[in-house]
């Protein structure tokens, strides 16, 4: 049965909206290919591939595709990763849903499949500064970030062009800009502040047990008070 129009999430057409006309791009990790079905739907001139691992999933996307008549536009792949773009000159590439660390994994497994492509759109659930960090030894320069709250979750959606001078330089590069997002922290919206202060208070009941162990590992208490305090001075700081 066709999926309603209002079904994808805010946090999809958030992605969306980064993609160009005539977009032809990969979404890995695709799950029932509800984006490039949306995309697809709404841009006649796109085309898309939706990656799936799992079969479950990929059985669903590739029912899905069918119902709406898009197999001529979107080729539904089960691989792993970039693997899914190998024979496909996509031109950009969707990764949403994960955890940052399996992104970046995502990302340097298949650095050699990323010739041609113009664009990264990265939506990790959490740990966004390792994408960040990535991203310095690529040839894809952060471009555009998007922070939103959504059913009590909070996102970052993280945007990289090839080849491009970034909008907004690292900050030397300092592992306070990776963690806080560069252009996040230019302005600071009430999704920033609501993630960072909770992050406050997590960082501070981690140190409180931390001292409670029998022999407290002093880098890492050190490590987390420096993290605060950077937290405490981004919140104070307008």
């Amino acid at each position: 049965m066709p999926m309603k129009e209002n079904i994808l999430s805010n946090r999809l057409k958030k992605i969306a909206q980064y993609l160009p006309q005539g977009a032809y791009f990969a979404d890995i990790g695709s799950d029932h290919a509800y984006l490039p079905v949306y995309i697809c739907k709404q841009d006649h001139s796109a085309r898309a591939v939706a990656g799936e691992l799992n079969n479950g999933p990929y059985l669903s996307a590739c029912q899905h595709v069918e119902a709406y008549g898009l197999a001529d536009r979107i080729d539904v792949i089960k691989g792993d990763g970039l693997t899914v773009i190998a024979d496909v000159p996509v031109k950009q590439i969707v990764i949403a849903g994960m955890g940052g660390v399996l992104i970046q994994s995502i990302l340097e497994q298949g650095k050699g499949l990323l010739d041609g492509v113009e664009r990264l759109i990265l939506q990790p659930n959490v740990d966004s500064h390792y994408i960040r960090k990535w991203l310095l030894s690529s040839s894809f320069h952060l471009t555009a970030e998007q922070i939103l709250e959504e059913d009590g979750h909070i996102y970052e959606i993280l945007v990289a062009d090839a080849n491009v001078m970034p909008v907004n330089n690292m900050d030397d590069q300092s592992v306070k800009s990776l963690m806080f997002g560069p252009i996040l922290l230019q302005e600071k919206n009430d999704a920033f502040r609501k993630k960072w202060e909770r992050e406050h208070k997590n960082k501070l009941k981690i140190i409180s047990q931390i001292k409670q162990a029998k022999e407290p590992n002093q880098a890492k208490i050190k490590q987390f008070e420096l993290e605060v305090e950077w937290i405490e001075e981004v919140l104070t700081d307008d």
